[in-house]
């Protein structure tokens, strides 16, 4: 045998023998370890004894039955916005309010919605359901046979998990189809090829799963046969995120795509016809996002050196789908963001592509023509100064809907046509806070190595520069996600309208400035992000606007990881943390739930020189007795199947043995969106904001 083989496998024998013993080292030095137990009886008890003691706290406090009051009224307001989904010409929405917590999912005709007369066609109660069926259903989506929009598969999750079950519907029945395509509570994924066959990713069993806990198989469903009997046409690896079979259109001709997920973001895109699977040459963290008049839309997320030429970071590029199946394709780039600018969304409709454009976080819409063989690009009116979403369109024709916001500015909801470059307001949410005197500034901080890093400060009407404030800082910095300016109800009523200054930072991790930005804060840059928060907070600071016992740090998810991390690196700075549904333990994030998926963004604890850079910042491992935090609040759902509420729980835990003063919530129900219904949310965020102005605003308990 080959020396090098057999000293590789050697090594892989070793590296696995230290890596089960650091990992059983690890377990033996976790006290806590138990707290991991999801539903455990023991873990369950400590999190509600934590409940009581937490929610008596904050509930006792003159603001929060006010606070309450006002959320659930803003949350269930029937003079909230019916976003719209265009189906085959028709709008859908799905829609709770006091009546329907759970809520229902309803159709009307594109006149009925322009004029809002209410003629909604009530599809399906699933507060109703829930009854019936005696199952705490919370709504999980629908995805709908295209064309002909005959057939939905329905999602339906038990408390708001990840995990749900999916039943076929027929639309004109309004009923489910007995002995159509179903499948029980799991984290498998269904998606129509045409109406007696379906895309299976099954993940009922440790052996259909990625280490991730998605699927790794594809496999197709006939009709009218078991779903034991599904044919397998491709197989990922264990170590995938996950694999999905999708059948995409351009205009009457569809495609059949398998995508597999290496990591969370990578993709390998085949084309499958015939019973045969060919491989898309494009990068493989390049995105597919469109076809349009038989032309393939990639946007490329690094630089591409293909065919003699540089396809650059960002950009936007388009070729026919068959020479895409080639390794000499050269496609012509269709948009190239700048230094600070980057594409936020893709849309296309009959005629257009709509590129949303982030330009220094202030959006704008491009609208990229096909025609006799050239791109033509030019802009597409829009309101100016805000942030623009693309909520639906239609490739049927050249509408579609967007929606319009800023941080002062309720929501307005526009329909746009692409090819007569016009807009016309339709819905508007009411002011839910008085915004008169209020001011928007755009500030950039310096962080640790030099990098500018923006952030907008939201300030009360009360504002003078002779004193400081009570201030809430927002951030995510992760995943390419962007953070724009939006218009909250509840922020603005529970926090600005009682003198509070709100701040959104813009940190490095996220997507406001394109793929360069999300990743120069990628895994051993990963201590970047924290730094952009920490430059923040001190320019705040410097600046005047408020003081380290006035200022608050909020973040959930990845979020929840940052705040965590700066308060124990600065504690000195804040007075408050809101840490919800969070990533904390760091060295065994990978084995919870779906953490092993995030690798890609933090790296690997099992590796030495990866656990070498994440044990620095790993909040659960640095927090320390020695040190003097503030009284910081942890949130977080039983239900949240995605990131493991065994971190926020560990993590009070530990503080707790430690001799800190924290506080501590979880839901029994609700997801990773820490609720399931709106009487959930308006009471998880009155807690929230209770305790910002418990601690911040000096408003204190009794």
């Amino acid at each position: 045998m080959n020396k090098l083989l057999i000293g590789f496998g050697i090594g892989m024998v070793l590296a696995a023998s230290v890596a089960m013993a650091s990992d059983q080292a690890s377990e033996m030095s976790d006290p806590f370890l138990w707290l991991e137990a999801v539903e455990g009886d023991e873990a369950l008890n400590w999190a509600r004894e934590q409940n009581t003691r937490s929610e008596s706290y904050l509930k006792a406090h003159p603001l929060f039955d006010e606070l309450q009051t006002r959320n659930l009224e803003i949350l269930t307001s029937d003079e909230r916005i019916a976003y719209p989904a265009l189906r085959g010409g028709e709008i859908y929405n799905f829609w709770r309010d006091a009546e329907h917590v759970r809520g229902i999912w309803r159709k009307t005709t594109l006149d009925g919605y322009r004029e809002d007369d209410d003629a909604w066609d009530v599809l399906l109660d699933v507060d109703a359901l829930a009854e019936a069926e005696d199952e705490n259903w919370v709504w999980a989506g629908s995805s709908c046979r295209y064309p002909d929009y005959d057939r939905c598969l329905i999602g339906l999750s038990v408390g708001g998990a990840d995990a749900a079950v999916r039943r076929e519907f027929d639309l004109k029945t309004r009923q489910f189809v007995e002995g159509g395509f179903e499948i029980p509570e799991s984290k498998s994924r269904l998606g129509w090829r045409d109406l007696d066959s379906v895309f299976l990713g099954p993940a009922f069993e440790a052996s259909q799963m990625t280490d991730s806990g998605y699927p790794r198989l594809v496999q197709i469903w006939e009709r009218g046969t078991p779903i034991e009997s599904a044919k397998t046409i491709f197989e990922g690896e264990q170590t995938d995120v996950a694999v999905s079979g999708i059948r995409i259109w351009d205009g009457d001709v569809h495609h059949d795509l398998i995508v597999r997920s290496p990591s969370f973001f990578t993709r390998h895109y085949f084309v499958y016809r015939d019973h045969q699977i060919e491989r898309i040459e494009i990068p493989d963290d390049a995105d597919l996002v469109g076809l349009i008049n038989g032309q393939m839309l990639v946007e490329l997320k690094s630089d591409w050196e293909q065919a003699g030429k540089t396809y650059p970071q960002g950009a936007l590029i388009a070729a026919p789908m068959e020479e895409f199946l080639s390794t000499d394709v050269a496609p012509e780039v269709i948009f190239k963001p700048t230094q600070r600018s980057s594409i936020a969304q893709v849309a296309t409709t009959d005629s257009a592509v709509i590129v949303n454009v982030l330009d220094n976080v202030v959006s704008r819409f491009e609208r990229l023509t096909y025609e006799n063989g050239d791109w033509t690009r030019t802009p597409l009116t829009a309101p100016p100064l805000g942030s623009l979403s693309i909520v639906t369109s239609d490739d049927r024709s050249d509408r579609f809907f967007f929606n319009y916001t800023g941080f002062l500015t309720p929501s307005s909801l526009y329909e746009a046509d692409a090819a007569t470059n016009t807009h016309t307001k339709v819905r508007s949410e009411p002011a839910w806070f008085e915004a008169e005197g209020m001011v928007v500034n755009q500030y950039e901080a310096t962080s640790a190595d030099g990098e500018q890093i923006p952030y907008f400060v939201v300030k009360p009407a009360t504002y003078t520069s002779e004193a400081t404030y009570p201030t809430l800082l927002s951030a995510y910095g992760g995943f390419e996600i962007s953070r724009t300016p939006f218009y909250s109800g509840i922020i603005g009523s529970s926090w600005l309208d009682r003198g509070g200054v709100f701040v959104l930072a813009n940190i490095r991790g996220g997507g406001e400035f394109g793929p360069r930005w999300h990743q120069a804060a990628l895994q051993d840059n990963r201590q970047r992000a924290f730094d952009d928060l920490i430059a923040v907070s001190e320019d705040l600071i410097a600046r005047g606007i408020t003081e380290p016992a006035k200022l608050g740090i909020q973040g959930g998810s990845n979020g929840g990881l940052l705040v965590g991390a700066v308060m124990v690196q600065r504690p000195d700075l804040f007075n408050a943390v809101v840490c919800q549904v969070p990533l904390l333990d760091m060295k065994r994030f990978h084995k919870l739930l779906a953490g092993a998926s995030w690798m890609a963004e933090y790296g690997n604890p099992d590796d030495p020189e990866d656990w070498a850079y994440i044990s620095e910042y790993s909040p659960y491992q640095n927090v320390s007795a020695d040190a003097t935090y503030p009284k910081a609040f942890f949130t977080t759902s039983t239900r949240d199947d995605r990131v493991h509420p065994g971190h926020a729980r560990k993590m009070v835990a530990r503080m707790i043995a430690q001799g800190h003063d924290v506080l501590y919530y979880e839901n029994i129900e609700g997801g990773h969106g820490g609720a399931a219904n709106l009487k959930q949310s308006a009471y998880l965020n009155a807690l929230i904001h209770t305790y910002l102005h418990d601690r911040l605003a000096g408003q204190v308990a009794e």
